[in-house]
C-alpha cells in the first residue's frame, strides 16, 4: 500500500506547490508602498563677521559651522588681530555677530531693535532677541537662548523673579540685571 501512496503523495505535494506559486504570482499586493524621503535640509546660517578681518560682512555658512569657518569666509584675520580672544571652535548660531578684536580696541555694542528696548535702555525680556539679551551683564549667548527657550515654553515672564526658573539664572545674576530689564 505504501508503494501506491508514494506517487500519490508526491503528486499531491507537487500540485499544492504549483497552486501556491500560481496564487503568489497573480495575487494583488496588499498595503501601500513605502516611500523614502530625504531628511529635511537644515537652513543655512547667516552670521556677521566684523573687527580685524580682511572682508567684514554678513556671510552664509552651512549648518554645523564653527567660528573658524566664519573667519575663513571673511578672508581671515588681519595681521595683529587678537584671534586668541575668539573661541574658534565654538558652533556658530544663526544671526550671531563674530567680532575679532585688534589690540586695545573695545568690542562695539550691536544696535538693538527698538521694539524690545525702551528709551531708558532697559531690555524687555519678554520680547528681546538673543543678541539683545546677550548685552545684559552676565548673560552670554547660551543663557540668552535659555531665556528665550523658557519664555517660549512657559509664556511671558510675569515678574522678574520668574527669571529664577531659567536654568543658569540665580539670585545674584537676577540682582545684577534687575534694573536693566522690563517685562512690558
Amino acid at each position: 500500500m505504501l508503494q501506491r501512496a508514494g506517487p500519490f503523495l508526491a503528486g499531491l505535494l507537487t500540485g499544492l506547490l504549483a497552486a501556491g506559486l500560481v496564487w503568489l504570482m497573480i495575487a494583488e499586493p496588499r498595503g501601500l508602498p513605502i516611500t523614502l524621503e530625504p531628511p529635511p535640509a537644515e537652513a543655512p546660517l547667516h552670521v556677521h563677521v566684523t573687527g580685524a578681518v580682511l572682508h567684514p560682512g554678513v556671510y552664509t555658512l552651512s549648518p554645523g559651522s564653527i567660528v573658524q569657518d566664519a573667519l575663513d569666509a571673511a578672508g581671515g584675520a588681519l595681521p595683529g588681530a587678537v584671534v586668541e580672544a575668539v573661541n574658534l571652535a565654538a558652533p556658530v548660531q544663526p544671526g550671531e555677530q563674530i567680532f575679532v578684536p585688534q589690540p586695545q580696541t573695545p568690542r562695539p555694542t550691536p544696535l538693538v531693535a527698538p521694539s524690545s528696548q525702551s528709551a531708558a535702555g532697559v531690555v524687555n525680556v519678554n520680547t528681546a532677541p538673543a543678541p539683545e539679551l546677550d548685552l545684559l551683564p552676565g548673560i552670554g549667548p547660551a543663557l540668552a537662548q535659555n531665556i528665550i527657550d523658557y519664555r517660549e515654553a512657559h509664556g511671558p515672564f510675569a515678574s522678574p523673579e520668574d527669571l529664577l526658573d531659567v536654568p543658569g539664572i540665580g539670585p545674584a545674576k537676577l540682582e545684577q540685571i534687575r534694573d536693566l530689564i522690563t517685562l512690558r
